[in-house]
């Protein structure tokens, strides 16, 4: 019964301070930017219900989109259906990275789509993995 209850104080223990101890990856998060990308965040207003922006891959690999609401997204070719993701999860205990969902990319242009947004604006990071 202790062990239960310790176990339980660790797993609600709250914050002090938010984005202090983000890993390499995720730095980039407390940085503004203009457009979707490695390195800074970008906060975009939502239009409707969701938020719709273009993405630019120069490198293949794995890329994650990190998002600070709850909301569903999508990533799809320029010209194509919505690509399946390969994991997904939520971020760092003790940031404001709700969740991040992560996609195989090849080099090229994509459309990245945020929907179910109840915020009127959320911040959005590539991440590389």
């Amino acid at each position: 019964m202790l062990l239960t209850a310790l176990a339980l104080s660790l797993a609600t223990q709250s914050c002090r301070s938010y984005d202090t101890a983000l890993p390499r990856s995720l730095r980039g998060w407390t940085r503004s930017g203009r457009v979707l990308d490695t390195g800074h965040a970008v906060t975009l207003p939502r239009t409707g219900d969701s938020i719709r922006t273009l993405l630019r891959i120069r490198k293949a690999g794995t890329f994650g989109i990190a998002l600070s609401e709850p909301g569903w997204i999508d990533v799809s070719p320029e010209r194509g259906k919505p690509l399946d993701s390969v994991a997904h999860g939520h971020g760092p205990q003790c940031s404001t990275i709700r969740k991040i969902v992560r996609y195989k990319l090849r080099p090229g242009t994509y459309r990245v789509t945020v929907n179910k947004l109840k915020a009127t604006r959320a911040r959005l990071m590539l991440v590389s993995y």
